[in-house]
């Protein structure tokens, strides 16, 4: 019975990915964002109770992989896609000119979040060296630097934000830069706490105490700030671990 513990996880976690979905056709970006954090929460702890449980298989790394595919690859995507096609329709009338031609398949450019997330995915699997460590950054993380960019709007004192990030140029950078990171030579560090132990995982529960600190001050304007922390917290244990 305890074999299918972490696969129920999983399955929670594909579930999530698929509301989400729901979700954002609906218009409520608000509530796929949750979904999203419900799916990865799930992620989190599949593999923690495989673990713990001793029942780790090779089901369970493929099922995992299919779930992330739909939370953290597709959702991710269609969001992008969503944004493009929001600031289309919104533009004045006078921009509609020939000049904006171009917006009429900017929109699928987002998808290239979902085609780098599914490379990266079936890399993991058979990629010897991210055993510890990850090399690019993970989806789920990638995830949440995606949907927290229709969340700002929500957040008090951040109008100018909301403003910058809602142009086609910004967007379509986030989006290059996103579909790279996915895939680069970069290591980071696993945010996965084997043991609640301060001596074994202090740099996962160093980043989760400071992570907690930016959302609370920042809320989820913190994210994009937490994923880039990620990113160089990452690089400088890389250097000090080579000198």
């Amino acid at each position: 019975m305890k074999k299918h513990i972490p696969n129920t996880f999983t399955l929670l976690n594909l579930l999530s990915g698929l509301l989400a979905i729901v979700e954002i056709f609906n218009g409520y970006y608000d509530h796929a964002f949750y979904f999203v954090c419900l799916g990865i929460f799930f992620d989190y702890w599949d593999g923690f109770a495989a673990r713990k449980l001793n029942v780790s298989s090779e089901l369970g790394l493929q099922l995992d992989s299919l779930a992330d595919m739909v939370t953290s690859g597709v959702v991710p995507g269609l969001m992008m896609f969503k944004l493009f096609e929001f600031i289309q329709a919104e533009a004045p009338d006078y921009m509609l000119t020939d000049d904006t031609y171009y917006m009429g398949f900017v929109p699928y450019l987002g998808f290239l979040i979902t085609l780098a997330s599914a490379y990266r995915l079936a890399n993991f699997n058979i990629d010897e060296r991210q055993t510890e460590n990850f090399i690019g950054l993970p989806t789920p993380a990638n995830a949440l630097l995606i949907m927290s960019i229709p969340m700002i709007q929500y957040a008090d004192y951040y109008q100018w934000l909301t403003d910058l990030l809602y142009n086609p140029y910004v967007l379509l950078g986030i989006t290059l830069v996103s579909t790279y990171l996915l895939n680069a030579e970069i290591v980071l560090f696993s945010l996965k706490i084997k043991e609640f132990s301060w001596k074994k995982s202090k740099l996962q529960i160093g980043f989760v105490l400071f992570s907690i600190v930016l959302l609370v001050f920042f809320q989820v304007v913190a994210l994009p700030l937490i994923i880039l922390s990620y990113i160089l917290i990452s690089i400088v244990v890389n250097v000090a671990k080579a000198k």
